[in-house]
């Protein structure tokens, strides 16, 4: 039996990096798209829990909702077979039309898809590359990246859809970045910074009445070794590691000493 692979994205059903990433894919394994409707862009890891979601089959093997993509890969793999034939062995999202580094990966659609699968325990993957690049061929690094992720992972997180909580803390969840003068090299790297305009521009529509577009055009970040940002200066693809588990690491004596002043507060 070949590989299941479940792929989304957050710039729609329709876009390039989509299809590219399903066709290369498809050289090696069993591939069903649930993707959203329209771009969806820094949606983050929401789901729409406050309205109905419609779905509709747009080919064999691929659909679209018109949700979030968090909500794509959640009703694919709980809606029984409806449009999965088994539960996948791993989940792709992208490949997203622009970078997805350092601090996006907070509000990248992309990455809570792939988040998505891996808060079930299956191992994961989300795919970005600059807006120019040559899709054709990020989508074969990607399919080699996630066909040496299946090898390393089969059978060895469990089995069924619902793992352990051990499992779950400890699921694989790889970002991959590809700069537009990819030098052919792809190197572990840690999310990086990323400083945007952060500008609230405000407007008047035709009836006077006012709106407003939330951040600026403009994003840059200084130079910091071994991170993805400075692999991407240097044309250099990067993998980073993420973690489901968010709590900190840091053993700073900072929660212990927020705790004992609460306790020493009387009312």
């Amino acid at each position: 039996m070949r590989p299941l692979v479940l792929v989304s994205n957050d710039d729609g059903y329709q876009s390039l990096g989509i299809r590219a990433l399903r066709d290369a894919l498809a050289t090696w394994a069993d591939v069903v798209v649930v993707a959203p409707e329209t771009e969806q862009s820094a949606t983050s890891h929401s789901l729409s829990l406050y309205r109905p979601l419609r779905t509709r089959a747009v080919e064999p093997g691929m659909f679209a909702i018109d949700g979030t993509p968090a909500d794509c890969v959640y009703v694919a793999l709980h809606a029984a077979t409806r449009f999965l034939p088994r539960w996948p062995d791993l989940v792709c999202s992208g490949i997203n039309r622009g970078l997805n580094l350092g601090q996006d990966a907070f509000y990248s659609g992309t990455i809570a898809a792939a988040r998505e699968g891996a808060l079930r325990g299956i191992p994961a993957i989300a795919s970005s590359s600059d807006v120019n690049a040559d899709v054709v061929r990020v989508a074969k690094l990607t399919s080699r990246l996630a066909r040496s992720l299946y090898d390393v992972t089969h059978g060895a997180l469990g089995a069924g859809p619902r793992p352990g909580p051990s499992v779950v803390r400890n699921t694989p969840l790889l970002n991959l970045n590809v700069p537009l003068e990819w030098n052919g090299k792809i190197q572990k790297a840690r999310l990086g910074a990323r400083l945007y305009e952060e500008d609230i521009e405000f407007r008047l529509d035709p009836r006077g009445r006012e709106y407003l577009w939330v951040g600026g055009p403009g994003v840059r970040h200084d130079p910091d070794p071994g991170s993805d940002t400075d692999a991407y200066d240097r044309g250099i693809a990067s993998v980073t590691s993420l973690v489901l588990d968010l709590t900190s690491r840091d053993d700073s004596p900072l929660t212990e000493s927020v705790l004992a002043a609460v306790l020493s507060l009387t009312d």
